[in-house]
């Protein structure tokens, strides 16, 4: 999930993107071209971890990086990646990841 957010972090629309169960595969084109369209000036992703470990796998980290640095070319911010698993939620930019 992508939540597309504007300058005062309100949100202006939120989208499901496909991906698969095993592995990290942000559609980073696609992320950016509804960024773009929307105007948004940051994104907020968020997933979920079935194996009940709500830490960044690295992953995760990379492909959060990749669509970092594929944003900042756009002034568009990840503003955090968050995990969830089970009851928990874990924040990438709580962790300094970001």
């Amino acid at each position: 999930m992508v939540a597309h957010v504007d300058d005062s972090t309100r949100c202006l629309h939120v989208e499901r993107y496909g991906g698969a169960t095993s592995s990290v595969a942000l559609p980073i084109r696609e992320i950016m071209a509804d960024a773009i369209r929307l105007g948004s000036a940051g994104i907020i992703l968020a997933h979920n971890h079935p194996s009940g470990e709500a830490t960044p796998s690295d992953a995760d980290f990379r492909a959060t990086r990749k669509l970092a640095l594929a944003g900042e070319a756009l002034d568009l911010e990840v503003l955090d990646h968050l995990i969830f698993a089970n009851r928990e939620c874990c924040s990438m930019r709580r962790m300094g990841l970001l």
